[in-house]
């Protein structure tokens, strides 16, 4: 579970949304001298209670850009989770596009989610069709529909772009967050097993967005979107197994999905020297990495 060291030619990504779960988390990954590549420029909206020059306070919805350092790629980590103004994905996701396609310093990797999907069984490759189920994916399925409305209006003036199905992250999902604060409830289902989903570490997360930020900037084109996870799907049990922790089982209600498997042959593709851990015990050691602690 080593960085793998980064290419001195890659200019410096911009991330928005350094205050988020997983934005505070990468800038943990980058204290414990492991972020694989250069280091971003972290963006977020309100100064942070401390001066830090590596965050660029920036309210990207409401205010003009400033004076950006030199810049490749955006990574957008900014966005509300369940709970909090969803429309704003949407917003989020223009703005940086727009951005991106007014100042050349795309590639722009547009982070959705897994929900989009809702309940389809097997390995769920990026051409099925969206059918969330609840409010979540819903938005995060808005906003892929505005990014791709925007991408084919701007035409031969579009910026490069790349839509990012991500399944659970280890540390940032709410089974492990949870799990943090006590114990937790599983649905076992009639098959006397528990949910099981697509995860991916988050050091493992940030290695491939920082790998397909490179491509591009190396004359490579991305897929339009791409299934971001590691394989095989991971038990919900097995990773609170490795992390130490207990759990207590209740029988599964109808509308419990037991499994979401993405297809990730395309991610391997586009990625072949990236191998991604399926491992849970790995999975929780990028999560303490990251700064996750159970109580």
């Amino acid at each position: 579970m080593t960085a793998q060291p980064a290419s001195p030619s890659l200019p410096r990504p911009l991330v928005l949304g350094a205050s988020g779960r997983i934005g505070r988390a990468f800038r943990q990954l980058q204290r414990a001298g492991v972020w694989p590549g250069p280091p971003p420029v972290w963006q977020q909206r309100r100064a942070p209670d401390l001066p830090d020059p590596d965050v660029l306070v920036w309210d990207i919805l409401n205010a003009p850009p400033p004076d950006l350092p030199r810049v490749q790629g955006i990574i957008v980590l900014a966005g509300p989770t369940p709970g909090g103004d969803l429309s704003r994905n949407s917003a989020l996701a223009l703005a940086a596009l727009n951005l991106a396609r007014q100042t050349g310093c795309g590639p722009v990797l547009l982070t959705s989610s897994s929900a989009v999907y809702g309940r389809q069984d097997g390995a769920v490759p990026e051409t099925a069709s969206l059918t969330p189920l609840n409010a979540y994916g819903v938005a995060k399925s808005d906003m892929e529909q505005a990014a791709g409305s925007f991408l084919q209006a701007c035409g031969p003036t579009a910026p490069p772009a790349c839509i990012l199905r991500i399944g659970n992250v280890a540390g940032a999902d709410v089974i492990l967050q949870a799990a943090a604060r006590g114990p937790v409830t599983l649905d076992r289902f009639a098959d006397g097993h528990g949910p099981a989903r697509s995860y991916i570490g988050m050091l493992d997360l940030a290695r491939v967005m920082v790998g397909l930020v490179g491509l591009q900037v190396e004359g490579a084109s991305l897929p339009a979107v791409l299934n971001v996870a590691a394989a095989p799907p991971v038990a919900m049990a097995d990773l609170l197994q490795a992390a130490g922790l207990g759990w207590t089982w209740q029988q599964a209600p109808v509308a419990a999905i037991r499994q979401l498997t993405l297809d990730t042959g395309l991610l391997d593709a586009t990625l072949p020297d990236i191998a991604l851990s399926g491992d849970p015990a790995d999975m929780i050691a990028q999560a303490r990495l990251s700064g996750w602690r159970p109580a």
